[in-house]
Formats: C-alpha cells, sequence, structure tokens
C-alpha cells in the first residue's frame, strides 16, 4: 500500500505541470496564477511574439480574457496575449498605498516565473515580447521596466506611472518604453494625486528619470488620429515616446499596436 501511494503521489507530481491552462482555465503557480492565449489558428508550433498585460485595481486575468476588442487585437497581430493576475486586489509595488515597505521583488519574482512557464508550454519568442498595462498596471509597467529591463523588448505603460517618485536609477539595460496617457486622466492624473497615506507620482518625473538614466534627447513629434506623441532616442537608437490623447482614464486596443508598430520600426522586434 505504501508503495502505491508513493507512485501515485510521484504521478500527482509529474502530471501537475502539464494540466492544461489557457484563456479560460488559470495557468498555477504556486499561489499565484496567470492566462495565455495563443493567436486564432495558431498551429502549435510556429514561434511567436507575445503581449504581457498587467490589470488595473482590482482587475483580473480573467477580465482582460473576456475583454473581447482586446484579445481580438493582440490575435489580430500574431500574438500570444498574457494576463497576468496580482495576487489580491492589487501589485505589491514600492510606495503603494498598502506596501510602503515594498521594493517590488514579489511582483518582479512572479513575472519572471510566468514567462519561464509560458514559454515552457508554448512556442514564444522571448526576443519579441512586450509588457503593458493600464491604470495600476501600467504602474506595474513601469516598475518592470525599471527592474525586469531584459526580459522583455519593449514597455507600454498606459494610464500608470510611479507611486510618489520615480527610483534614483534603474537596473539592467536601457528599455524601450512608450508612455500613454489622457490629457484629462481624473483618475490617475499627469501631475499625480494623493491616495490614502501616499500619492500617485507625476508623469513627467518618470520621465524625466528614464531620460537621463537612458541618454535619451527628443527627436521630433508626431500625429496618429489619437496619439500625440513627443519621440526621444539615444545613441543605441532605444525609444523612449510620450504619447498624448484626448479624454480620461480610458484604453483602446489600437495603442498596443501603435506601439508594438514603433517598436518593430526602431528594429526592437
Amino acid at each position: 500500500m505504501k508503495l502505491l501511494a508513493a507512485l501515485a503521489a510521484a504521478m500527482t507530481t509529474f502530471a501537475a505541470p502539464a494540466l492544461a491552462c489557457g484563456p479560460d482555465t488559470d495557468c498555477k503557480l504556486a499561489d499565484r496564477t496567470y492566462r495565455i492565449a495563443m493567436p486564432s489558428g495558431h498551429d502549435g508550433k510556429t514561434p511567436v511574439g507575445a503581449i504581457v498585460f498587467s490589470h488595473g485595481y482590482k482587475g483580473s486575468a480573467a477580465g482582460l480574457m473576456r475583454n473581447r476588442n482586446l484579445r481580438r487585437a493582440v490575435s489580430d497581430m500574431g500574438l500570444a496575449f498574457i494576463a497576468l493576475k496580482s495576487k489580491e486586489d492589487d501589485w505589491v509595488l514600492p510606495n503603494s498605498p498598502r506596501h510602503m515597505d515594498s521594493d517590488g521583488a514579489e511582483e518582479f519574482a512572479y513575472v519572471d516565473a510566468v514567462i519561464a512557464d509560458a514559454t515552457k508550454r508554448h512556442p514564444i519568442n522571448k526576443q519579441r515580447m512586450v509588457a503593458a498595462g493600464f491604470s495600476a498596471g501600467g504602474m506595474m509597467t513601469w516598475n518592470l521596466a525599471c527592474a525586469r529591463s531584459d526580459l522583455f523588448a519593449g514597455f507600454v505603460p498606459i494610464s500608470g506611472t510611479f507611486w510618489q517618485t520615480p527610483p534614483k536609477t534603474c537596473m539592467g539595460p536601457v528599455a524601450n518604453i512608450i508612455h500613454i496617457h489622457g490629457d484629462s486622466d481624473p483618475t490617475v492624473p499627469l501631475n499625480g494625486r494623493r491616495i490614502l497615506n501616499t500619492r500617485q507620482g507625476k508623469v513627467a518625473d518618470a520621465l524625466d528619470m528614464y531620460s537621463a538614466y537612458g541618454g535619451f534627447q527628443p527627436i521630433n513629434s508626431s500625429r496618429t488620429k489619437r496619439l500625440s506623441c513627443k519621440n526621444s532616442r539615444n545613441q543605441d537608437d532605444d525609444v523612449l515616446s510620450f504619447c498624448l490623447f484626448e479624454g480620461g482614464h480610458s484604453f483602446r486596443s489600437e495603442y498596443l499596436r501603435f506601439a508594438w508598430e514603433a517598436f518593430a520600426k526602431a528594429g526592437r522586434l
């Protein structure tokens, strides 16, 4: 009986990593989860790039997967869509309301684990992954750009920045960043606002810090139908752009395509 029990336990342990997960089922990593959707019609073999997306406050990976426009937009780009999930209602980031003493290490380790697991399960090209997020997810994206720049080809924080003030410096190679924000956002204002025992930082402070960190210099301004951008580059042609749209705290799937194409044009994908 003991031998049978041991064999059963061994089989369970071996089988656990192979359990199916995807857009409708959580992929489990210890006490955390994420979800993933491969592009429509994918053959299961051809390597593809990916958008790794962080949700907003009280959001979820399941909620992101229910966003049909977002799912379709990423799929139409021929990319995998990886939806991250905070452990509780929000990301554990430095200076955030309930995590003032955090250094973000818990979240960075989680993202490391997600990338390792997703690329083991699916043919994802690690050189063609972009991190993005909206609102609190944009805050997560900025922190990833500063602490995990080697994991992603580019970062797209949308309507979110660092809590309080940006760090004095970042780690790793200089990242490619396109920050997108509403010009009249009342939820995450460009100049920040107080929340409980802390405050949202100023977007300009984050951009100034990163401009100095990466040696960026302004090169031009550009416009699309919805976005007005100020673009900077450094001597290595890394991308740092600040793009405004008219409006408040909102998100359009087309912003991801815009950013992906900008990174591709710069030779980062």
